[in-house]
């Protein structure tokens, strides 16, 4: 009965075992232990080749040990190739913060890998089954996953060189138990597996029961729903890249977006954008991202103010400038600077932007925003050129009072990541005499006998 479901679920997915080098990631539980038994049974009719492994996690001491020669014993007998480490995760978990969950799964993947190509495998075979598949899928909902997150545990998927596999989501915990009873298998029970501090636990004890009394097949209508989303899924994400590339920009650890174009897109196509943005940037993608992040980046993009920023997990920053949404990967720090001048000179700003000053022997008839003339018989020397700073004001050449320099560039529409590190001409006592590019005081000379013309050339 299991053989032939389990044969027809792989046939369903294209799936042949003959003449497969095959990974088997045994704890020696019952799923990972029938997983193993079922290979091994087939090895000589389809020409397997298996090789067994085991992780020691060491975190229940002698017990897990314990475990380990289990499993060993067990392949002895089976006449299968076995590989096994003993690893500190506790220490791991220590050195790396990670939760215990994370930690073994890392070191474990990591053991995996090694196997793998040490004996040139070309996959992992993993007993997840389909109560798993349920409780994966409820988990990830409840935590406001997204997108192919929300599909659980896939049939299959990339693992480096090698492809992993599970031909035990067809199964119920019940059918993997009655499996190993039928063949006198006498697995390990974990005791962990009982604790309700595991949230997977607490699913596992209050909920499953529910929905198994509702109807004892529901891990196979679950498993149906996470392969039907898999595949609306991947064919959404390649429209979504054929139109996301029409309005974005990419550089290195940085995206643009024109936000317009962006929202004439679709709404399930503006998600799977926003998602495959974050996908480009992080490297790794932390786990606390979570659908209330994409939420939180169209609430910029539709706001009504133009300009807003949100500081992400890892590092990433979004800021919305007016049509453009904006997404850097640790961006760098505000360069703050303070030139001096005191007569003929050219500044190279570190935004690339240049100051060009020179001695006028007298005043052009219309030197427009990018020059401005200073008298310093007036003004005295020297002169700064410095970044922004909070509170700045300036008088307006042809306008009474002052204006806030933040107001000047929300009018001229500056972009916020430019306004920190724009030029701004004062004084020696400290009056802002020019914006360079946007605005100039009361202050330009208009004739004099010591005049200096400054130019503005903008990168």
């Amino acid at each position: 009965m299991i053989e032939s479901k389990v044969n027809a679920f792989l046939k369903r997915h294209f799936f042949e075992l003959n003449d497969k080098s095959i990974a088997v990631g045994v704890s020696g539980g019952p799923d990972s232990l029938a997983l193993l038994h079922f290979l091994s049974e087939q090895r000589e009719r389809k020409s397997l080749k298996l090789v067994a492994v085991h992780v020691d996690h060491m975190f229940r001491g002698k017990e897990s040990y314990e475990d380990a020669l289990f499993v060993k014993d067990f392949c002895e007998q089976q006449g299968i190739a076995f590989e096994m480490a003993r690893v500190d995760v506790p220490d791991y978990m220590s050195r790396t913060g990670l939760s215990s969950q994370q930690a073994a799964r890392e070191c474990r993947y990591r053991f995996y890998e090694e196997v793998i190509e040490k004996h040139e495998l070309g996959y992992l075979a993993l007993g997840h089954h389909g109560d798993d598949q349920v409780e994966t899928v409820l988990m990830r909902l409840t935590r406001g996953s997204s997108g192919k997150a929300r599909a659980g545990i896939p049939f299959m998927r990339e693992f480096g060189k090698a492809k992993i596999f599970r031909p035990f989501l067809c199964l119920s915990r019940t059918e993997i138990e009655q499996y190993c009873a039928a063949n006198g298998l006498e697995p390990r029970i974990d005791p962990s597996n009982s604790r309700e501090s595991y949230s997977r636990n607490r699913f596992r004890k209050r909920v499953l029961p529910f929905l198994k009394e509702e109807n004892p097949s529901v891990h196979e209508h679950f498993q149906r729903f996470s392969e039907e989303l898999q595949l609306d899924e991947d064919f959404l994400v390649e429209l979504t890249r054929d139109q996301l590339n029409t309005v974005m920009k990419k550089e290195d650890g940085r995206a643009t977006i024109d936000i317009s174009s962006f929202l004439l897109m679709p709404m399930p196509l503006q998600r799977r954008g926003i998602k495959l943005i974050l996908n480009y940037l992080y490297k790794d993608r932390p786990a606390s991202l979570s659908a209330i992040h994409i939420e939180k980046i169209f609430s910029i993009m539709r706001s009504p103010h133009p300009s807003g920023t949100l500081d992400f997990p890892s590092g990433l920053r979004i800021i919305r400038s007016y049509g453009n949404c904006h997404f850097q990967l640790n961006p760098p720090a505000r360069r703050e600077y303070c030139f001096e001048i005191s007569g003929a000179a050219k500044l190279f700003l570190p935004n690339g932007d240049v100051i060009e000053a020179q001695t006028a022997a007298d005043v052009p008839g219309d030197p427009g925003r990018e020059h401005f003339i200073v008298d310093l018989q007036q003004t005295g020397m020297p002169l700064f050129i410095r970044t922004r700073q909070k509170g700045d004001r300036m008088t307006l050449k042809g306008m009474k009072g002052s204006k806030k320099l933040k107001d000047i560039f929300i009018d001229a529409k500056i972009p916020v990541d430019e306004r920190d590190e724009w030029p701004v001409v004062t004084d020696r006592e400290g009056r802002i005499l020019w914006l360079p590019g946007l605005k100039k005081s009361s202050h330009e000379a208009v004739q004099g006998n010591q005049l200096l013309l400054l130019t503005y050339i903008k990168h």
